[in-house]
C-alpha cells in the first residue's frame, strides 16, 4: 500500500490571477494524514474553509470554481493538478484573495515550490477509489471514459479545425517525473476571437501574452511553444486537476475526446454517485433483512439514553426490532474530542469507543421498551472481542446488535460494526439493567 503524502514544510508565493486579476499569496501548509486539501480564504472574517471536492464545484466558467455560500476560490486545477502529479493527499492551501496566482499560465510555478518544500511520506495508507467497471460522460461530440487499470494513464484528443494547431494526441502513464518533464509546463491559452467576450464577462482581468498562448485567425500570437503539442498537454493537466476533485487517489486508463471542464466534471460527479452507491449496497449487503421500521433521531435517542455530548457516540437508530436487533449510526468527524490525543499526526477512534458506540446501541434496544424506561444498562461483561481494522475521522460507523438472550434484568448481545460495509469491530456484550 502506498502511504498518503503531504509535504515538509510551510512555503508561499505570491502573483495575480488569471480572471480577477487580484493580487494574491498562496500559502501551503503540511497536514496530518486523511485530513484531504483544504482552502482556507485569510482574507475574510472566521477564515472559511473549503474542501476540495467535487461537491463544493460552484462554476465551470473557462476554469474550476469552488466555493461555500458566498465564499469562493477560482481557477483551482492548476494546484489540483500539481497535487495529484505529486500524490499530495492531505494539505492546507491559504489564500488572502479569491484566486490563485496564475504564474506563467502552467503548473511549473507549483512545481518549483512543491519540489523547494520537499515532499513527506506519512503513516497511513493512501485512499484509493474502487473502480469496478467503465464509467463515461459524453456532450456534443465530447468524449470521457474511465477505464479500470493497473497505473493512473491519461490518453487525449483534441481537433479545433484551425490552421495552426490541426489535431493533437498525446498520452501519458502519470507519475511525478512525468508531470514534471511533459505536463506541467504547458499553458493555458484562448482564442483571439474569444478575449472580448470573456472580457466583457468579467474575466481574464489578469491575462496576458506572459501567461496564456494566444492563437489567432491564422497563426499562434506568443514567439514560440514549449511543446509542438503544448494545447493538448495543457488540456491533460486541467484534467488532472479536475479529477482530484474525486477526493480518492485513482488507478484507471482516462481517455478524453475535446472534452473541457464541464463534461469533467460531469464526469467526476457521475464517479462519486457510483462510489457512494456501492458504500450503500455494501451497507445493505452487511445488514440485510433488515424490516422498515421507523428511525430514531438524535433527539429521540436521548430520551432513552441517559448519556449526552461529549459521550453520545449513536446519532441515529436506523432500524429497532424490539427484544431482538438494532442497527444504529456514528458520524465519525474530523472534530471528535478523541482525536487530538489518539493519536496526533494519525486519528484513530480508540477502540474502547468502538465497543461504547455498540454498547449504546444495544442500550437503546433494551431501554426502548416501555418496562425499561429509565433505568440503565451496566456492563457485565465483554466477550470475543475482535477489532480488524482502524476507525477513521470521516467513517460513517454502522452498528448492528442482536439479541443472544433478554431476560428481566440481564440480556445478553451479539454486536458489529461496519464501515463502508466492511467489519472493522465484533463482541458480545453482557448488561444488567437497573433502576436509575
Amino acid at each position: 500500500m502506498e502511504p498518503q503524502r503531504t509535504i515538509k514544510r510551510k512555503i508561499a508565493y505570491s502573483g495575480i490571477g488569471l480572471h480577477t486579476g487580484n493580487e494574491t499569496t498562496i500559502t501551503f501548509i503540511p497536514a496530518p494524514v486523511n485530513t484531504g486539501v483544504k482552502f482556507v480564504r485569510t482574507d475574510l472574517a472566521n477564515k472559511p474553509e473549503i474542501t476540495a471536492d467535487i461537491t463544493q464545484v460552484v462554476d465551470i466558467a473557462r476554469g474550476t470554481t469552488i466555493g461555500r455560500g458566498e465564499v469562493k476560490i477560482h481557477t483551482v486545477e492548476h494546484i489540483l493538478a500539481s497535487l495529484a502529479g505529486f500524490k499530495i493527499d492531505n494539505l492546507i492551501i491559504e489564500l488572502n484573495a479569491n484566486e490563485p496566482p496564475v504564474g506563467d499560465g502552467s503548473a511549473l510555478p507549483l512545481v518549483k515550490i512543491l519540489n523547494e518544500s520537499g515532499i513527506k511520506l506519512q503513516n497511513e495508507s493512501k485512499r484509493y477509489y474502487n473502480l469496478k467497471e467503465p464509467c463515461w460522460a459524453a456532450e456534443n461530440g465530447a468524449l470521457l471514459v474511465v477505464l479500470p487499470a493497473p497505473e493512473f494513464k491519461l490518453s487525449f484528443t483534441i481537433d479545433y479545425n484551425h490552421p495552426a494547431l490541426g489535431a493533437q494526441f498525446a498520452s501519458f502513464n502519470i507519475d511525478e517525473e512525468t508531470f514534471t518533464r511533459q505536463i506541467a509546463s504547458a499553458r493555458t491559452f484562448c482564442f483571439l476571437h474569444e478575449v472580448e467576450s470573456l472580457q466583457r464577462r468579467g474575466l481574464i482581468k489578469g491575462g496576458s501574452l506572459e501567461n496564456a498562448v494566444v492563437i489567432g485567425e491564422k497563426n499562434i500570437l506568443n514567439e514560440t511553444l514549449r511543446f509542438p503539442d503544448e494545447f493538448v498537454r495543457h488540456k491533460i493537466l486541467d484534467l488532472m486537476g479536475d479529477l482530484f476533485l474525486l477526493g480518492s487517489s485513482l488507478k484507471a486508463h482516462v481517455m478524453a475526446i475535446k472534452s473541457g471542464h464541464a463534461l469533467n466534471v460531469e464526469l467526476v460527479r457521475k464517479m462519486k454517485k457510483f462510489e457512494q452507491k456501492s458504500k450503500e449496497g455494501a451497507i445493505s449487503r452487511a445488514t440485510s433483512n433488515m424490516p422498515s421500521s421507523p428511525p430514531l433521531d438524535i433527539g429521540e435517542i436521548q430520551k432513552i439514553l441517559p448519556h449526552r455530548y461529549p459521550f453520545l457516540l449513536v446519532d441515529k437508530i436506523l432500524e429497532l426490532e424490539v427484544d431482538k436487533r438494532a442497527v444504529g449510526l456514528k458520524n465519525v468527524t474530523g472534530n471528535e474530542y478523541f482525536f487530538t490525543g489518539h493519536f496526533p499526526g494519525h486519528p484513530v477512534m480508540p477502540g474502547v469507543l468502538v465497543i461504547e458506540s455498540m454498547a449504546q446501541v444495544a442500550g437503546t434496544l433494551m431501554l426502548s421498551k416501555p418496562e425499561n424506561r429509565g433505568k440503565l444498562a451496566y456492563f457485565m461483561g465483554i466477550n470475543n472481542v475482535k477489532f480488524r481494522q482502524p476507525v477513521k475521522p470521516g467513517d460513517q460507523l454502522l452498528v448492528e446488535v442482536k439479541v443472544i438472550r433478554l431476560k428481566t434484568r440481564t440480556g445478553k448481545i451479539r454486536a458489529k460494526a461496519f464501515v463502508d460495509g466492511k467489519m472493522v469491530a465484533e463482541a458480545e456484550l453482557m448488561f444488567s439493567l437497573v433502576q436509575g
